[in-house]
């Protein structure tokens, strides 16, 4: 079975990238990570990847005098590795639409909300300070605007009365770890694709149960 293989980009400890490490073990997972790509030295997803024997590289945005070159710099370490899908997992910076458009509908994104709610940082925090009652994440196809594209899969959490940022984005991340997986099996299975801003799946069947909080009784 020829894989598909994945750049995964991180900026931290790298919990994500773990869950996809732990998937491109099993053998009939049909990706395999080529690389790695931290834009900061000190990250322990690169530890990670290195105990996995997996090229893990640093490409440190603050040795370049501007934000094109060092995407320039990840961009050919991506190509040097016949990359097919980027994995942004936990990759704290903002790319500019050239780089995006070089990988449109080839690069993918986790983040921690119910997009197109909560863009941005802080999202736990905005969530329960705003009372929602639904939390989750989001995977979706990358775009040049932030945090915008194509919703490949979301995970709903109900917030609790007595919830904090802390307790929220715990319950969040174990969706994180199995949703990320998952998206990138259906699209290294052809199971998913872009049609205009929206994705269409085939051979899945799309949840139409409703969830409700409080729930009625």
């Amino acid at each position: 079975m020829r894989k598909l293989k994945l750049g995964v980009m991180i900026s931290g400890s790298g919990t994500n990238l773990q869950a996809l490490i732990d998937a491109c073990v099993q053998k009939d997972y049909p990706a395999q990570i080529a690389v790695v790509i931290s834009n900061r030295p000190g990250a322990k997803g690169l530890e990670r990847a290195k105990d996995a024997g997996i090229d893990a590289i640093c490409v440190d945005h603050t040795t370049y005098d501007d934000r094109a070159s060092f995407e320039d710099a990840i961009h050919q370490c991506l190509k040097d590795h016949d990359v097919g899908l980027v994995c942004l997992a936990g990759f704290m910076r903002i790319l500019n639409a050239d780089f995006v458009n070089r990988w449109k509908d080839r690069m993918i994104n986790i983040h921690p909300s119910l997009l197109p709610s909560y863009k941005g940082l802080h999202t736990h925090a905005r969530a329960i300070e705003d009372g929602v009652r639904f939390g989750g994440c989001t995977i979706h196809f990358v775009r040049p605007e932030m945090d915008d594209g194509p919703i490949i899969m979301q995970a709903a959490v109900p917030i609790s009365e007595a919830e904090t940022e802390d307790s929220l984005a715990a319950k969040i991340l174990h969706y994180e770890h199995e949703m990320y997986p998952t998206a990138v099996r259906l699209i290294a299975e052809g199971n998913v694709r872009v049609s205009a801003r929206k994705c269409v799946f085939k051979d899945i069947d799309l949840d139409t149960a409703g969830l409700i909080s409080p729930a009625i009784k």
